[in-house]
């Protein structure tokens, strides 16, 4: 490790030790590599020495932000927590300025991180709800950042056992990272967990998003490639197949705990897609059709539409004594490919009849037609 140091930092850093202090250009040079070493998981041994006897001797002179990534690298080489969070208490200290609050907020998120390990919940959420409201106030915000919060907001809330806010936060922290960048390990876990959040959120009925991330991927051919598979069949409604994979729950216990919420999700996921399926024109379901589609029982269906309306999933009217509901709206939904497939043929669908009511009404109207041209004619002879 000492000669890979030697061999590509040690000339950099002899020239940037006794270079001119006020070379913009080689104290960048000088971070960039820095930067490099210190995401080495052979250089751990060497980051907090580093920072304290090197990078402290010159961290005003180089980018705040970036002095803060360094510094949190070394402060994840601390023996406590405690240490830790003296260390970094310093450093939010340092980069405090009105130059450089975006630094200042990154520390923070990782001082928030450290005490959400310590298990301070309350005061995690304080910090974070006041991480918040900073963060929107910034005309800009550096992806690592937004990174950074959303991943401690996420795993705040995994520890709440919050599933839909836990869900939410991990897709925006995805969204905000190269998932290439993760260890197998972290991207296994990272998808584990967001399949029992989507599955447990009591306000989520519709994966479509996780469905589509390339992350899934991660559990195929694993033996937890029933959840990516049960996934799919809850978020089509598809009750057949949650029964043929129902057996597999017993190797989740908190999933084998809530099978009743499962069963009740997946009846209300079948509703919304029987109702998406079908024409906006032709939207008035029985009880009948509705305890088909979702296997329940004819007494049972009127507590499902209950439930579904009262969720915002679906917007209408339910009439009891004809045993029907009127459906004039279903909750939006990030489609997979084949219902795209089949949201196409509904426009093909609508732009034909389109045009045949436009024939139509030339055919019906063509003596108006005639009649109004003439008169425009004559009356402008």
């Amino acid at each position: 490790m000492e000669d890979m140091w030697e061999r590509r930092y040690g000339q950099v850093l002899f020239s940037s030790t006794f270079a001119d202090a006020t070379t913009f250009s080689l104290w960048h040079q000088l971070t960039n590599i820095l930067l490099e070493f210190f995401q080495h998981r052979e250089s751990a041994p060497a980051r907090m020495s580093m920072y304290t006897v090197f990078v402290s001797s010159f961290q005003d002179k180089i980018n705040q932000l970036k002095l803060a990534i360094l510094g949190l690298q070394a402060a994840r080489q601390c023996s406590s927590s405690e240490e830790a969070l003296e260390f970094l208490d310093i450093l939010a200290k340092k980069v405090d300025t009105r130059q450089s609050q975006d630094a200042h907020i990154y520390v923070l998120v990782e001082i928030a991180r450290v005490r959400l390990m310590k298990g301070e919940l309350d005061d995690v959420k304080s910090s974070l709800d006041s991480i918040s409201k900073t963060i929107d106030s910034f005309d800009t915000v550096e992806p690592i950042i937004h990174a950074s919060y959303y991943q401690v907001t996420a795993d705040f809330y995994k520890a709440k056992a919050d599933y839909a806010v836990y869900y939410r936060n991990s897709l925006r922290y995805l969204a905000c990272i190269n998932v290439a960048d993760l260890s197998g390990e972290e991207i296994y876990e990272r998808v584990h967990d967001l399949s029992i959040a989507a599955l447990l959120g009591d306000t989520i009925y519709n994966f479509g998003e996780l469905l589509l991330h390339p992350i899934l991927e991660a559990i195929s051919n694993t033996p937890n490639s029933w959840l990516r598979d049960l996934l799919f069949v809850v978020n089509a409604g598809n009750i057949s197949g949650f029964e043929g994979l129902a057996g597999n729950l017993i190797k989740e216990p908190i999933l084998q705990e809530s099978l009743p919420f499962l069963r009740q999700k997946i009846c209300l996921t079948a509703l919304t897609e029987a109702v998406f399926k079908r024409p906006p024109n032709n939207r008035i379901l029985s009880f009948d059709t509705i305890a088909n589609e979702t296997r329940l029982l004819p007494e049972e269906v009127e507590h499902l539409v209950m439930k579904a309306l009262s969720l915002g999933l679906i917007r209408g009217n339910m009439d009891q004594v004809s045993e029907t509901c009127e459906v004039t709206w279903v909750q939006s939904r990030v489609l997979e490919r084949p219902q795209i497939a089949s949201m196409s043929q509904k426009f093909r669908d609508w732009v034909s009849l389109v045009d045949n009511l436009e024939k139509i009404v030339h055919s019906a109207g063509s003596g108006v037609w005639a009649t109004t041209v003439a008169e425009d004619m004559a009356m402008t002879a």
